[in-house]
C-alpha cells in the first residue's frame, strides 16, 4: 500500500506578484525550487497564511536569485502581493520508504532568499 506524505516544504514565503491573465500555475525562484527539491511542473499545495485559502497547482521556474513567488491565473484571486504562503510537495511511498523518509524543509528569509 502507498500513502501520500510530505516530500518538501517552503515555509513562509511572501507573494511578490499575482498575474490573473496567465494560463495558470505558481512561479517560484529556481533557488527555492532547488533548495526544496521541487521539480518544474510538479504539483504543489499552496496554503495562504493571510486568508486561509488552499489550492493545488503546478510549478514553473522563476528567475534565479529574484525571490519571485507569483500566483498565476485563477490562483491570483486567492492571494495578494505581500501575503505569506507555505508551499508543500507530496510523494507516494510505501511504508518502508516512509519509515526512512526525511522531508526537505526550507525556511527562506523575509526576501524569499534561501538561508544557507
Amino acid at each position: 500500500m502507498f500513502i501520500e506524505v510530505m516530500k518538501s516544504k517552503i515555509h513562509r514565503v511572501r507573494v511578490t506578484q499575482a498575474e490573473l491573465n496567465y494560463v495558470g500555475s505558481i512561479t517560484i525562484d529556481e533557488d527555492l525550487l532547488e533548495a526544496a527539491n521541487i521539480q518544474v511542473n510538479e504539483k504543489v499545495q499552496i496554503v495562504n497564511n493571510n486568508n486561509g485559502a488552499r489550492l493545488e497547482t503546478y510549478v514553473i521556474p522563476g528567475e534565479r536569485g529574484t525571490g519571485t513567488i507569483c500566483l498565476n491565473g485563477a490562483a491570483a484571486r486567492l492571494a495578494q502581493v505581500g501575503d505569506i504562503l507555505i508551499i508543500i510537495s507530496y510523494a507516494f511511498m510505501d511504508s518502508e520508504e516512509v519509515s526512512n523518509h526525511k522531508p526537505v524543509l526550507v525556511f527562506p528569509d523575509e526576501n524569499n532568499k534561501v538561508i544557507a
